[in-house]
């Protein structure tokens, strides 16, 4: 039945971080929706994600995607329900995965909506994180970057985040020999070990992760670094990498909001030495994955050899909480927010 609900509530940038965004970097906005056209879709949204990326987009500087613009609604990564339907291939009901988040009710052509189907014993928010997006880059860095090979020893920073703990997974199950990551605390730690399957995880605020990880793996290195989190960690890694030693330079989350410029590592000539291989990627330029993903992922995850967290914050009008929360790493897995 059609609904003829169309205010929508959205939350839009109306000034840009120095440093930690606050909430005065944002306001909630009322919207009326005009009328549907033919080939459009109304949707409610069930679930948000709040991801890293979305802090550079608040910055106005180049990138590979632009920036959120002034006194506009914000967009990401969403999922909802068609409630209102011009558009024969998405009647109302249809559950679908789109990018108009940061709202309560979207309102697009069809095709920017992506049906899904629903899952037993699963909420729609998987989409969101291992099933979706989040789950997609970190095999695309492990596979498609980094070029893992079985017997591979791993290294993964911010474990316990959503790329993170399903990166480590994955690594497990394309045959890596050890997986060493790194978290924030002792909690999220034995989480990762004893839940995700990685071999150890070192709590980085215990000492510098430097000398943590150098002692961990000892002679025998590590030949894949997936880096969420640049800065020491990238500069510890480097003193560990085997020869032929590969990088997927994922995220730089510990300089995200940083207001001075960041050191470099101290040890980059061990690139030359070591014959190292660093290489940054970002989605969109892989989105041709998206199938094979999509096929060895759904596998994996009904066959349950695959797990996953998510932290769920309720309310849109909480989400600016779960982004700045989720940039300090309050997360277990995936952040989203249950609208």
């Amino acid at each position: 039945m059609a609904t003829n609900d169309s205010t929508s509530t959205q939350i839009q940038l109306v000034s840009r971080p120095e440093g930690w965004p606050e909430p005065e970097n944002f306001r909630t906005e009322t919207v009326e929706l005009p009328e549907l056209q033919d080939g459009q879709v109304r949707v409610r949204n069930e679930f948000m994600s709040v991801d890293p990326y979305m802090r550079g987009r608040m910055r106005d500087e180049k990138s590979y995607i632009p920036p959120f613009a002034l006194n506009e609604t914000m967009t990401g990564g969403a999922i909802g329900r068609v409630v209102e339907s011009r558009a024969e291939e998405l009647p109302e009901g249809t559950p679908v995965l789109h990018q108009y988040g940061w709202r309560d009710l979207a309102q697009g052509s069809a095709d920017e909506f992506t049906k899904v189907e629903e899952l037993p014993n699963a909420e729609l928010s998987v989409y969101l994180g291992v099933l979706g997006m989040t789950g997609m880059t970190a095999y695309t860095g492990l596979t498609r970057i980094a070029g893992l090979k079985e017997g591979d020893r791993v290294f993964v920073s911010g474990a316990a985040g959503a790329v993170g703990s399903t990166a480590g997974q994955i690594a497990k199950l394309l045959g890596a020999s050890y997986v060493i990551g790194s978290a924030g605390s002792d909690e999220k730690a034995q989480m990762l070990t004893e839940k995700y399957g990685f071999d150890k995880v070192l709590n980085y605020k215990d000492a510098p992760i430097r000398e943590q990880l150098a002692q961990a793996v000892g002679e025998d290195g590590v030949d894949v670094y997936y880096d969420n989190v640049g800065g020491d960690h990238l500069e510890a890694a480097l003193d560990v990498l085997n020869r032929h030693g590969r990088v997927a330079v994922c995220g730089a989350i510990s300089q995200y909001n940083s207001t001075e410029r960041p050191c470099g590592p101290d040890n980059m000539g061990n690139i030359i030495k070591n014959s190292l291989m660093l290489e940054g990627f970002t989605m969109g330029d892989h989105t041709d994955i998206a199938q094979e993903y999509r096929q060895r992922m759904g596998e994996w995850f009904t066959s349950g050899k695959v797990t996953h967290d998510e932290t769920v914050v309720e309310g849109l009008d909480h989400a600016v909480d779960a982004f700045l929360d989720m940039m300090k790493g309050a997360n277990k897995g995936k952040m989203v927010v249950k609208i």
